[in-house]
């Protein structure tokens, strides 16, 4: 699973490289994600603006990524194409996540 990491003020943004989330790359993006968060960051941005598809495995991959975040840390969604975002609002995930159009919006909204 090709994940990059980069940090913009305080917040860490995770980069999704890969077009799919799904069941055959779930275990390797929660596994990817640990290794990520370990910096400790209070806020992470998950870019999924390369994403075209995700399914239940994934969007199962992605909350437990939240779930495994220590106190304090927080998850919000960036860039989502319109066939990952309308997966998120279907399953009520978008009131779990707050999604950001792209990624410069949710950098933005860190700043505030």
């Amino acid at each position: 699973m090709g994940l990059s990491s980069g940090t913009t003020g305080e917040t860490q943004v995770i980069s999704v490289h890969c077009d799919r989330i799904d069941a055959a790359r779930a275990i390797q993006f929660k596994e990817a994600m640990r290794a990520e968060t370990q910096t400790g960051a209070k806020r992470i941005v998950l870019d999924l603006s390369s994403v075209e598809f995700i399914d239940s495995s994934g969007l199962g991959a992605i909350v437990a990524s939240m779930k495994q975040l220590g106190d304090g840390q927080r998850l919000d969604l960036a860039g989502p194409r319109p066939i990952v975002e309308k997966v998120f609002r279907l399953t009520r995930m978008d009131t779990v996540f707050r999604l950001f159009a792209s990624l410069d919006e949710a950098i933005c909204a860190g700043a505030d």
